[in-house]
């Protein structure tokens, strides 16, 4: 259905007591009706809008000779050298009079419920004294006022049987609250419905006050700055318009905004387009906001812009937004961390278009029954929900949750209708870390040449970690722009900004671990060991640097391999391949040195070699069901990866499996290096005399092995043999393996 609102159709003046009879007729009419059958009523509003509301009730009840008794607590008769009670004195004896000369019914006015409670809901000294009065005399009906900042105890709640919420305008009765000069303000082709995005939260007496002061010409070309005064008059609390471009100002993550925009933002410009006053329809504005979801959880690891992304939507469709921590809205007292989310939601509405984001969402939302604390995080999820589902249709309130750990959230708040979208923000990859240096560089003036803009994308790689151990995030690519940009200022550097002079930012402060010199041999001839199996092993990435000087803090040295992207699995001789490499190093070490220092072992370090390869090896067994038994093995391991208990039996052969993996990638890698020893000595000494092997060098000495040696390249292993009880000995599919004869 379609429809057209004209200028001539909207009222040439309006009062505040009209105004509200135009919005809230409907409204008022049912709390009449409820009152003059008997039954209290309590309306929850906003303070400046109770005195109209009341009027209006009065007026409706005066037809059917109802008499209000309006408590505001001011003395109307004060006699001469009275005492003053004060305000809530006189309201308690304005309310004692009321409750004991009543001998008829009346409706009795309470307008200051609030001064009857604390901020968390308990009840004042001078509430005590009022609760008996309100339920004294039967003959009462009460009509109630309560302010959405303040909760009410649940002794005053009993007392009214029927609730009303008053928030904001309906956007059908918008039409009748702007006066045709107003309409001016907004241009020739002004429409209601577009109106209403802007001041869907605000009362109709704030709103009559705000259109009354309205500036500017009438019938502009662009009325871009009467909605920009409307909308910095309606944001309360911390809610503040951002200005972040989606496409301008967050670099890369292609994906991630071809997704918000067709999800969100495309539907949200659709349903505009919906609402031009030329052609109204109203039935698909309504089939449009029924498609637009107002939960979201933007999940990924610190760093990556997840808020950033939020502040982003919120510049795209001029919403005010409000960041909450998590952490911060628990509270010790009791009911005071579920009305702390009230009050966020009371405010968002308010201010709608709007966007709450709660950071670490997590924090207090993991899924009930798992608490270990107060149980607090209980209530407040419950909260959440009754928020969210209590949400209008026609209101721009959206919610975003922000964590790092998605699957720890609670699965009701996961549902259709509730935080239904989400979106993974993953570390940005090379084009994505390319796209925000570009950007960064651009408002830094750090003047990158284009090797350093590639060197600068290759230096913060997945081959890297930061000195915290983590992938670089997009937060960490403005610390290191940033540092760029200081060392430009300390040494005012105005040419162009040099690989070198990135390396310095990264590093120049880092605490590196020097390697001693009695060590450097045995170093070298590990990472050699590394280098060379790897060159042998067909399904492992080929190297592409080893280094026994390393300016990471986090890795004083290290061989590093090819990455292969997009992979989604690995192959049991891609398994194998992997745990043969691992172990190039203790058996380099062997071979050469005739000794094994820690470096495998890492001195008990989980990302150490030999524990890297008993995870694996356990993986290949246990599961992935890649063993030698004559059926796979289930896994067995829980939900934590730790081992379920299994019968003495199944973890015995589970171990001899394991073992044997072990033992023959062990030998495997044994083989390699005892063929070619005289390769690993040249790998180990050009390590100790230039430190780094890297390039096109690691090049060359791949095509000159590989070349050379053909036939080693993806050769077996020698067959293993264990001590009795150790393992398997063959690659047979029963671990009862055959006992070999002596001339086997």
């Amino acid at each position: 259905m379609s429809t057209k609102i004209t200028e001539a159709d909207l009222p040439k003046s309006l009062t505040p007591v009209e105004a509200v009879e135009a919005a809230y007729s409907q409204e008022m009419a049912e709390v009449a009706s409820k009152l003059i059958r008997g039954l209290p009523t309590l309306i929850e509003c906003d303070k400046e809008l109770a005195p109209y509301l009341f009027m209006n009730v009065r007026d409706r009840l005066r037809q059917q000779k109802l008499q209000c008794i309006y408590l505001d607590g001011r003395q109307r008769d004060p006699q001469q050298g009275a005492v003053p009670m004060g305000l809530i004195g006189t309201m308690i004896a304005q309310l004692r009079d009321a409750v004991r000369g009543a001998t008829e019914r009346r409706v009795v006015v309470l307008p200051h419920l609030d001064l009857l409670t604390t901020s968390q809901g308990g009840l004042t000294g001078e509430a005590r004294e009022v609760i008996p009065l309100l339920y004294e005399n039967p003959e009462l009906v009460w009509l109630g006022f309560k302010d959405p900042s303040f909760p009410l105890p649940k002794v005053i709640e009993n007392l009214f049987p029927h609730w009303l919420s008053i928030l904001g305008t309906s956007r059908n009765r918008l039409h009748h609250l702007i006066t045709q000069k107003e309409s001016r303000k907004f241009g020739k082709d002004f429409s209601p419905w577009q109106l209403y995005k802007h001041v869907s939260g605000v009362n109709a007496v704030r709103l009559r006050r705000l259109l009354s002061t309205l500036e500017g010409e009438d019938y502009p070309a662009d009325p871009k700055r009467a909605y920009a005064q409307l909308r910095q008059a309606t944001l309360s609390g911390q809610m503040e318009i951002p200005s972040v471009d989606l496409d301008k100002d967050i670099g890369g993550y292609a994906k991630v905004k071809a997704k918000l925009k067709a999800e969100i933002l495309d539907s949200l410009q659709k349903r505009d387009k919906a609402m031009d006053n030329k052609s109204i329809d109203k039935e698909e504005v309504a089939r449009l906001e029924e498609l637009i979801p107002r939960g979201m959880i933007f999940w990924g690891p610190p760093g990556t812009g997840k808020t950033y992304f939020a502040k982003a939507i919120a510049a795209s469709i001029g919403a005010a937004i409000t960041i909450v921590s998590g952490p911060e809205l628990k509270s010790k007292w009791v009911g005071e961390s579920e009305e702390n989310l009230r009050q966020i939601f009371h405010k968002a509405r308010q201010s709608a278009p709007s966007i709450i984001v709660f950071d670490e969402l997590d924090s207090f939302a993991t899924a009930r029954g798992t608490y270990t604390g107060s149980g607090v995080e209980h209530s407040m999820v419950n909260q959440l929900l009754t928020e969210m589902d209590g949400f209008h249709k026609d209101e721009l309130v959206f919610v975003v949750g922000t964590t790092n750990f998605v699957e720890s959230l609670d699965p009701a708040l996961l549902r259709p209708g509730r935080f239904e979208f989400h979106i993974h923000i993953p570390y940005p990859d090379d084009e994505d870390r390319k796209a925000i240096f570009q950007i960064y560089d651009k408002k830094m003036r750090l003047q990158f040449t284009e090797e350093a803009l590639e060197y600068a994308v290759n230096r913060t790689g997945n081959r890297y970690m930061t000195p915290t151990g983590t992938a670089f995030s997009g937060d960490h690519l403005n610390a290191l722009c940033r540092a760029v940009a200081r060392l430009r200022m300390r040494e005012s550097i105005t040419d162009e900004t040099t690989p070198k002079l990135i390396e310095r930012a990264i590093t120049e402060f880092d605490e590196k671990k020097e390697v001693h010199e009695k060590d450097v041999p045995i170093v070298a001839v590990h990472e050699a060991g590394h280098f060379l199996v790897s060159i042998f092993c067909p399904n492992h990435p080929p190297p592409e640097k080893v280094t026994i000087q390393s300016d990471m803090p986090w890795a004083p040295f290290f061989t590093q391999f090819k990455q292969e992207k997009n992979r989604i699995g690995m192959s049991r001789s891609e398994m194998l391949d992997v745990l043969a490499v691992l172990y190039g190093g203790i058996e380099a070490e062997r071979l050469v040195v005739g000794d094994v220092s820690t470096g495998a072992s890492g001195m008990g370090s989980p990302g150490s070699d030999l524990s890297r390869a008993s995870d694996l090896a356990e993986m290949i067994v246990e599961v992935c069901g890649m063993s030698n038994l004559a059926a796979p093995l289930r896994s067995f391991r829980n939900e934590k990866g730790e081992r379920e208990v299994l019968s003495g039996s199944m973890a015995e052969a589970i171990d001899r499996q394991v073992n044997t993996v072990i033992v023959e990638a062990q030998a495997r890698a044994a083989a390699i290096l005892t063929k070619h020893k005289a390769d690993l000595i040249k790998i180990r000494d050009e390590l100790v005399a230039n430190k780094t092997i890297e390039g096109e060098r690691t090049k060359e000495i791949i095509d000159e092995l590989r070349a050379k040696y053909p036939k080693d390249v993806g050769a077996p292993g020698p067959e293993v043999k264990l001590a009795a009880g150790a393992g398997t000995t063959t690659a047979a599919s029963d671990d009862k393996a055959k006992p070999k004869k002596k001339d086997e």
